[in-house]
């Protein structure tokens, strides 16, 4: 028995050292917004019409910039065989005029890179926020709820202002500067204020969230080989814990996109 523990002990030694001999994944997480005002969150950034002159400069010069990191993979939020789907069209001048950011941005690159497909890696999840809402409401913790809104709908006006003032890649610079990741996503860890004794809403609504956010990741790291080069697009609400599962991820390293978006 013993013999046979170490025998299994010496051959995941084997594998960790294989794998710690292959070319490490490079993977770049874009965090965005909406291009196309769909309006599908709490607070929405207001966009002026993307396709429009000024902001199609501002997006190819986003695009062109970051095809100097040399992407092998680009993914976006969409589903599999949608975003696979919609790329054949684009590339073949068949997809009709669209204003998503998945288009924009990730159709673009992948496009500019020589890539032959898209991957979508999207998986739909629960966010059960009326539970905290209301739980919140009957115990007097609304405060605490409405504090963070205003600290959002803050933010997403700055957001708002920003990209009409300043444009787009000045936007995208702003969402993905990694202190301003981490201040965002503390509204998720202040829910688990929110509950007490066996009702947890606050903890549903967290680990719900955490599901999904990983459930993509997992979509992510299995659809990448050793050496490639990936660039992600997603919400910036995602885009914390998708920089985490990368970076505690083996065998993947993590890189900045301000380091490619333009000044």
């Amino acid at each position: 028995m013993k013999a046979a523990i170490l025998g299994l002990i010496g051959a995941l030694a084997l594998a960790g050292a294989a794998q710690a001999g292959d070319a490490p994944i490079s993977v770049m997480i874009v965090g965005g917004f909406h291009m196309g005002n769909p309006g599908r969150d709490l607070y929405n950034v207001h966009v002026d019409d993307v396709l429009l002159p000024k902001p199609q400069a501002q997006i190819e010069a986003a695009t062109q910039a970051l095809a100097r990191f040399h992407p092998t993979i680009v993914a976006v939020e969409w589903p599999a065989d949608i975003a696979a789907q919609r790329y054949d069209q684009y590339v073949k001048g068949a997809l009709a005029p669209s204003r998503d950011e998945s288009v924009q941005l990730g159709f673009r690159l992948a496009k500019q890179a020589g890539l032959s497909t898209v991957h979508g890696i999207d998986v739909e999840g629960e966010f059960p926020y009326e539970a905290v809402d209301v739980y919140a409401k009957a115990h007097g913790q609304s405060a605490l709820l409405d504090e963070q809104n205003t600290a959002i709908g803050t933010k997403v006006q700055t957001e708002t202002d920003m990209l009409r003032d300043q444009g787009i890649s000045a936007t995208l610079r702003f969402l993905n500067d990694p202190a301003r990741l981490a201040h965002d996503n503390a509204f998720y860890r202040t829910t688990l204020k929110i509950g007490g004794g066996t009702d947890q809403p606050g903890a549903e609504l967290l680990t719900a969230w955490y599901h999904r956010n990983f459930m993509i990741c997992a979509n992510l790291v299995q659809l990448a080989k050793p050496g490639d080069r990936v660039v992600v697009f997603y919400g910036s609400g995602h885009a914390f814990l998708l920089r985490q599962c990368i970076q505690e991820t083996p065998g993947f390293v993590l890189v900045e996109p301000n380091d490619y978006l333009p000044q």
